[in-house]
């Protein structure tokens, strides 16, 4: 029983319930942990959509908005692809 099962028991409940998902980053290699744990790629791409939105200024509409967010998230996806590994995922492979 936990010290503060008494003064928060869903939380305790939630805890106790949901910890394997919490620690689901410490089933991968530990050069891996850092950047699945992290949310530093996704506030990098918000902040790259955030200084392109603020070149238009404006938008004449919701989608061309839309297409702007589309087009950066197209562009990012072809750079993991096709330019530096984010995760290099050979190791998991071998463990399988």
């Amino acid at each position: 029983m936990y010290e503060c099962e008494n003064v928060l028991p869903k939380l305790v409940d939630k805890l106790d319930r949901d910890v394997a998902h919490c620690l689901t980053c410490f089933d991968y290699p530990q050069k891996h942990r850092k950047r699945i744990r992290t949310t530093n790629s996704l506030e990098r791409l918000n902040r790259e959509i955030k200084r392109r939105a603020d070149v238009i200024q404006i938008f004449p509409n919701e989608q061309a908005c839309e297409r702007l967010i589309g087009a950066l998230y197209m562009e990012w996806s072809e750079e993991w692809i096709a330019g530096r590994r984010y995760l290099d995922m050979t190791d998991l492979k071998q463990n399988l």
